[in-house]
Formats: structure tokens, sequence, C-alpha cells
């Protein structure tokens, strides 16, 4: 008689958390269907103190200043944050913070992929408990060679199954090694919680494709670069993750505004300027890149004045003045 109340107990307990997955599910797919991507958004770095640890005050600063910017939100814990380089609790932490900081009505996207499938949904859990209104979710590259479009379709599904938010795919070749194949991203753009991606590969004529053969998907795609954003607008993007923005952000977001409203010559103009600016590494004379370690890319906020760097990427946006 024990074990049957045991088993009856046990049983009520799973049809209990079966209930509340499936609900946060219903909830999450809801959500999808209700979020706008569209906009600029810079992919935010996370600084670091001379002894290699996070630093939150410079990381709450730059967020006063990103406040002043009309960008539609911020992504955090992007390549551009470095997040291979922090521990989970670190990028956590990052997320919670810009959370706590962010205006109202701005999104939130967090970056919370990771090699493997469970870490990617606990880590999605956690980004989304800290206040992620949608996560970035990166292909899983070390075993590049078996990551075909079956297995990336197995990968982001689970993830999206169980995941409290919507789900942006995010293929970045240039750093992982490999493309999220096209076929994998128009089954996956049938998910109900997977929103859209963010393509930094630069083929324009893929995002068109993209664009094209989801357009009754609800799916939306964001250009990976301030190199090709006008292209992207031009064949049906909806906004831009631009590391550009972290700097020359107002223009980005008036790039984006002259898009949006059909002025494609002063676009074009503009979209000019932003070539040189994009292929600049403005902290450094060398034009290649230093060592990899967690100093190198927190956009210069420690290793020169964001005033100086600002400075000289607008020289290159404006070499007349």
């Amino acid at each position: 008689m024990q074990c049957v109340r045991v088993w009856s107990s046990l049983s009520r307990a799973a049809h209990r958390a079966a209930y509340r997955a499936a609900w946060t599910r219903t909830q999450s797919h809801a959500a999808a269907a209700r979020l706008d991507l569209s906009g600029i958004y810079p992919p935010i770095a996370t600084p670091f103190t001379a002894m290699e640890d996070v630093d939150y005050q410079k990381l709450e600063e730059n967020l006063h200043r990103y406040a002043k910017i009309p960008f539609k939100g911020l992504v955090v814990q992007g390549s551009n944050g470095e997040y291979p380089y922090l521990t989970e609790e670190e990028r956590v932490e990052v997320v919670r913070t810009v959370r706590r900081s962010l205006p109202t009505g701005k999104l939130l996207m967090a970056g919370s992929g990771c090699e493997s499938t469970g870490a990617t949904v606990q880590l999605t859990e956690k980004m989304a408990a800290a206040g992620a209104d949608a996560v970035l979710v990166v292909t899983p590259c070390f075993y590049k060679g078996k990551m075909d479009s079956c297995a990336m379709i197995h990968h982001f599904s689970k993830v999206a199954d169980s995941s409290p938010v919507p789900v942006v795919l995010y293929s970045v070749p240039a750093n992982t090694g490999l493309e999220l194949p096209l076929d994998a991203v128009l089954q996956l753009s049938q998910h109900p919680n997977i929103l859209g991606i963010k393509d930094s590969g630069g083929d324009i004529t893929r995002i068109g494709l993209i664009v094209h053969k989801t357009k009754t998907q609800d799916f939306q795609v964001l250009a990976g670069s301030a190199g090709f954003l006008m292209a992207a607008y031009c064949v049906g993007a909806v906004g831009g993750v631009c590391a550009l923005a972290n700097v020359l952000g107002r223009e980005l977001c008036e790039l984006e505004r002259l898009c949006v409203s059909g002025r494609w010559e002063e676009a074009r103009v503009l979209q000019q300027r932003f070539i040189e600016p994009n292929a600049a590494d403005p902290c450094s004379e060398d034009p290649m890149p230093g060592p990899v370690d967690r100093l190198q890319t927190s956009l210069c906020v420690r290793s020169c004045p964001v005033l100086s760097l600002v400075a000289r990427l607008q020289t290159l946006l404006h070499p007349h003045v």
C-alpha cells in the first residue's frame, strides 16, 4: 500500500512538472510571436579590470552611454562580449547587471550557446531568469565535421523546446568555422519558439533567400555587421547586431532610419562611410590583432579613452571634416 501511495505521489509530481513545462513553453511561444526584433543592437563588450575580473562598474558606465542612443536593445554575451573567456557565473551576472540598468522598453538578447545541447538548455534557463527577453544561440562547432543539418536541427529544436524565452539563431562562420546550413535555417524557422537569426556571414544572397523562404513564418533576420547593413535591409532584414554600434551608435541608428523610410541614396552615402571604420582596429596602429586574452577586446574601454576612440572612428567616418 505504501508503494502505491509513493507511486501515486510521484505520478502527480511528474504530471505537475510536465504541466508547468508545457505552460512555460506555451508562454514562450506566445512571446516569440509578439517580440519585434527590428532595430539596431550593439553587441556590448565585457570590460575587465587589470586583474582580469569583470569590471561591473565600468559596465554600468557603458550602459549609461548606451541609454542615450536610440537602440532597440542590447546583445549581451555575444562574440563581442568574449563569452568563451567567462565562467558561467560571470556570463549570467553580466546579464543580470545589464537587466537592472536597461531602460524600460529596451530588449535584452543574451548569448546562451554552449557546445552541448544540455549545457545550452541549462544556461538558457539561467539567462531567462536573469532577465533576458530572448537568447542568442550560437552554432556548436568543436566537432564541426559532425555538425551537419540534422545535428543542428536537433540541437536548436531541443533548446527552443525548453527555453522560457524566444530563441534567435546565431551563425558566425568567421569565429566557428562553419555556417548554419540554409536547409536547417528554413526548417528551424517553423519552430514556434525560434524567432529569427543573426547572420554574420555577409552573404547577401543567402540573407535574401532566408527572408524570401521564411516570409510566411514571421521569421526575422538581423545583419551581423555594419559592413553590409544597408544591403541586408534591401533584401528584407529587419535590423542589425553591429559591433560598430558600440562607438558609432547614433550614426548606425540613422542608417536604419534612412533604410526603413526608403531614402536609399542617403543611406548609400552613409553606408559607404561605414566601410573603413567597420574594418579598422581603432585601438591599435597595428592592423593585425594581438594575442587573445580577456583584456583584448573590451572595445578599448580600458586600454584607450572612449572619447579618443570615438574621435578616431569619427575621423574615418568623416575624413574631410
